[in-house]
Order: structure tokens, then sequence, then C-alpha cells
């Protein structure tokens, strides 16, 4: 409630908004952004979420989907990737210039010339230590002063934090929302790649969901 309180002040204040929420994977990131997206697309403008990955932004995409439908919510949601066909882009393109597309989800394919938004009042990036920060900035110019919404997962000491993004208002969900289950992290050295491996493909059969990142690499190969 917190975070989201700060998001949503932000969105209504006199000046625009540029914060970064940091979070761990399913502290709820995702659900404020989507609720910042829905407050926007409810206001007559339309919103954007950047990812790094055509999986990611396909995941976030058919969620939303999913839970508009699931709720009732009468707002088109887009989605725009690199490996797309040309027909479907310039469907997607037309539904964005239109503002047919509310809310708009992609990857950095949602930076290129040929994407004209109407009225693009809020950009997100989510793990957006992924993107440059030309990547940013484009997807910011491509409305008038929208507010600005970045996401990561990835622990940054507040130290730290003030140095790389001294222009962002920071935002910390320390805590995970009800009945969520605790996310376990474990680091797994190169002797047991495989087997850990093999451990998030049982996960993943099972549908369930498994992160890798980076796994570390013996010193004795470097």
């Amino acid at each position: 409630n917190k975070v989201r309180t700060e998001v949503f002040r932000d969105m209504t204040g006199k000046k625009v908004m540029n914060r970064l929420i940091q979070g761990d994977v399913g502290s709820g990131k995702t659900i404020i952004a989507v609720l910042a997206l829905l407050e926007t697309a409810c206001n007559g403008f339309q919103g954007a979420l950047m990812v790094p990955t055509e999986v990611l932004a396909r995941q976030h995409y058919e969620s939303m989907l999913s839970l508009f439908e699931e709720n009732g919510i009468e707002k088109q949601v887009v989605l725009v990737t690199g490996s797309m066909t040309a027909k479907e882009k310039r469907t997607a393109y037309e539904k964005i210039a239109s503002h047919e597309a509310d809310i708009i989800v992609g990857t950095h394919a949602l930076i290129q010339e040929k994407v004209v938004y109407d009225k693009l009042a809020l950009v997100i990036t989510d793990e957006q230590h992924r993107f440059g920060v030309r990547q940013r900035t484009q997807l910011s110019q491509k409305g008038e002063s929208p507010n600005v919404l970045a996401m990561s997962a990835t622990p940054i000491p507040r130290t730290l934090s003030l140095i790389v993004y001294g222009d962002l208002d920071l935002s910390i969900l320390d805590e995970l929302p009800p009945g969520r289950t605790p996310v376990k992290t474990r680091v797994v050295l190169e002797a047991k790649r495989a087997a850990m491996y093999g451990f998030v493909m049982e996960k993943v059969r099972e549908g369930r969901q498994a992160y890798v990142i980076c796994p570390l690499v013996d010193k004795s190969e470097a």
C-alpha cells in the first residue's frame, strides 16, 4: 500500500513522476505497474510497459488480458515485439496511433520510429537495468513529458541508488503480498550447473516459474 500510494500520489501531483520501484521477484511490482497503467487509461491517456525480452513481454500481455477479462475491464492491451510479422506490426501501430489501444506492452520495439502514440502519459520499464539511458529516454520522448516508472529486482543499496539514479525517487517493496510464497535464492557453482538446469526444467513442466540469473562460473575457468 505504501508504494502504491507513492506512485499514485506522483501521478496526480503537479510534477512529472520519475520513480524507481525496487523489490524482489514476487514482491508485487507488476501489479502496481498494471494499476498505474489502468489508472492512466481510465483518465483517457495511453500507458506503455517496456521489458527486455519477448518472453516477458508476452507474459505481461497475456496476464493483463486475462486479468481485464476476469474483472470486466474494457481497456485494450496491444503487444509490440520485434518477431511479429509485418502485418501484425502494422495492425498494432494503427491501434496505437488511433488510441484504440489503451495500454501498450512490448520490448525495445516500442521505441521504433514507426510507433506513434496518442496522449502517452505513462512509461514503465521493467528490469530497467537491462536498458540503456538512451532507450529509456527514447520511450519517454514518445510522449509529452510522461510520468516515468522504473522497476528492478536487482538489489541496489540506497547509497548507490542515489548515485546511479539520482534523478529518481526510490520506493522499496520490502514485504511480499499476503499469501505469497517467499522467494528462495540460491547460488549455484559451475560443478552443479547441470543439476540446477534439470531442477528448473522440472519446475517448468509442473507449470511453475523459476528464474536463473547468471549462474556463477568457477574462477579456475577465467
